[in-house]
């Protein structure tokens, strides 16, 4: 079955989200379906469609690796914080090599964790994100830690910090 773009209008429940990606996983086009509603001008449309994604395995996602920097583009890009952190996810969980490393993606993570006003869920993957684009470089791990251990912890969620200290204490992989 195929999904149209009335079907990802408006609010969607769990069961909804679960739904949507039955149906993509029916089709086993993965990359066909996001690319056809990411970049959607009603942002619950891109919404809806991501956050049915993120209900697919890890094997399911990896059809997704060949547009793994058209992802980022619309993750630094985009307007609404719902389809960054859904986008976030599904790049998270991606491989990414050395040669996917993007200084403009890293820099972006950087910023976007340690922003006291920027959602957790965003926070904590752009921390993770960060982390593993520095495992290449120890210059760039350098950085990242010393720019984890200069926040101010007292302005972070539970979620940042968890992920914070796992880092900082070597628990994180």
């Amino acid at each position: 079955m195929y999904i149209t773009r009335e079907q990802l209008l408006g609010s969607y429940s769990e069961g909804e989200a679960q739904a949507i990606y039955q149906a993509v996983k029916e089709t086993n086009d993965f990359i066909g379906f996001i690319t056809k509603f990411i970049d959607d001008e009603d942002y619950q449309v891109a919404r809806n469609a991501l956050w049915g994604l993120t209900k697919a395995t890890h094997k399911e996602l990896s059809q997704l690796q060949p547009i793994l920097h058209q992802l980022i583009d619309h993750a630094m890009s985009t307007d609404n914080s719902s389809v960054r952190r859904l986008t976030l996810n599904i790049i998270e969980r991606l491989k990414m090599t050395e040669d996917d490393l993007r200084s403009d993606f890293l820099d972006f993570c950087l910023d976007h964790m340690a922003d006291p006003t920027e959602f957790p869920g965003i926070q904590s993957i752009c921390m993770k994100i960060a982390y593993r684009m520095s495992t290449f470089y120890p210059e760039l791990m350098g950085e990242l830690l010393r720019t984890i251990e200069g926040m101010e912890i007292d302005n972070y969620k539970p979620a940042v910090k968890c992920i914070r200290n796992r880092i900082l204490n070597g628990k994180f992989k």
